[in-house]
């Protein structure tokens, strides 16, 4: 990931969200529109191939928006224009791949690079209905439509790249992604994420249904109990079928368990199919009471540590069914979380996703006694 000014995962857009949503919480603003002038002081990119959710423009506008303060109105407006056109840019060039059958580029719908993202950020600012119904309208046609990958029909959503978002021989038929951040499970969640919202359009039921089936039927059963997702697979996996049983990854944010059944309790509950939150919320809770995959976390983050695993089971947690296991999980978390904070100090790095403000601003929306509100995980499509 890059290091700009201007990203949310890795830069200093990060440590101004942190700062606002603090900000909203005490009042204190110093912090946060110090931050502001010394990002405001250069240059923000908004080239299609370069800005996206996290990076550029629209990064920078969705921590102004995050922070709500009269301050930030007038640059919040000019971004909105350069952000509606960029994600203009963003479909035309998807609708014309999409009419040729080929498979997309894994940046053209992802949450971290492509059009998933911007349309959270859509969504989380709420200016363009109209801009954020063509995304949708994008999406819905993502999840249904198939490509031709090697002669057959694959999913719309599979890549024609290697996992880590470029060709590579040891993939020669792209793959298929499962992940939040970077797969299928990002388009899902937004999609109804926006049901919630009250953002509909045609088939979008249609498509939410399907992907529960789809997740439903690629999850496996685990050693220690409960299912799990691949992360990614071949051509030949998909066409083979799911596999009987996997071996979990990482239980993270971005890639693994988690990330994938919160998309799926959300789909399942906008489309109003029981059995799929069952299976998400079963998924999940069964993947904390396993040691082999919580000892795989190897650090506080929110990408793909504690932090990120703590924000999921709390989101998820306040949507499960009565009864779950999932609420007495919260506290148990944020502890870990706090605990591993204390024994292994934090570097001083920037960032939502691999730095210590992603971190810390964890630490705050989760403390009972002066929680912060967790709208700000729109960008990570908990919520």
């Amino acid at each position: 990931m890059t290091t700009h000014a201007h990203h949310l995962g890795t830069g200093q857009a990060g440590t101004l969200l942190r700062r606002a949503v603090l900000a909203r919480s005490d009042s204190a603003w110093e912090a946060a529109h110090r931050t502001a002038r010394v990002i405001s002081t250069q240059p923000v990119t908004a080239h299609p191939d370069h800005a996206s959710l996290y990076c550029g423009a629209p990064a920078l506008a969705y921590a102004l928006h995050t922070a709500r303060h009269p301050a930030y109105r007038s640059a919040l407006e000019t971004l909105d224009e350069t952000v509606a056109g960029l994600v203009s840019v963003k479909l035309t060039a998807a609708r014309e791949r999409m009419t040729t059958g080929r498979p997309p580029r894994m940046r053209e719908y992802d949450l971290i690079n492509g059009l998933t993202g911007l349309g959270a950020y859509l969504l989380h600012r709420r200016t363009r209905p109209e801009l954020l119904e063509y995304v949708l309208r994008y999406i819905v046609r993502l999840l249904l439509q198939p490509v031709t990958v090697d002669g057959r029909a694959a999913p719309g959503w599979w890549t024609s790249d290697s996992p880590n978002g470029r060709p590579d021989q040891a993939w020669p038929y792209g793959h298929g992604n499962f992940g939040l951040a970077h797969g299928v499970a990002g388009p899902v969640a937004l999609l109804a994420l926006c049901v919630r919202a009250g953002f509909r359009v045609p088939r979008q039921q249609q498509a939410l249904v399907h992907a529960c089936r789809l997740l439903e039927q690629w999850s496996s059963s685990v050693p220690a109990g409960g299912t799990a997702w691949p992360e990614t697979i071949t051509a030949e996996r998909w066409h083979q079928g799911p596999a009987p049983s996997t071996t979990p990854g990482r239980p993270s944010w971005c890639y693994g368990t988690p990330g994938i059944a919160r998309a799926l309790q959300l789909a399942a509950l906008a489309c109003d199919r029981p059995s799929g939150r069952r299976h998400a919320e079963h998924a999940l809770a069964a993947c904390l009471t396993d040691s082999s995959q919580l000892d795989s976390l190897g650090d506080a983050t929110v990408c793909h540590g504690w932090a990120g695993l703590a924000l999921v089971v709390a989101t998820t947690a306040a949507d499960a069914a009565p009864g779950s296991p999932l609420p007495g999980q919260v506290p148990l978390l944020r502890d870990r979380l706090a605990a591993h904070v204390d024994q292994h100090p934090m570097t001083d790095t920037a960032g939502l996703l691999t730095g210590s403000d992603g971190v810390l601003l964890t630490l705050h929306t989760l403390t009972p006694a002066r929680p912060v509100a967790p709208t700000w995980t729109t960008c990570l499509l908990l919520n």
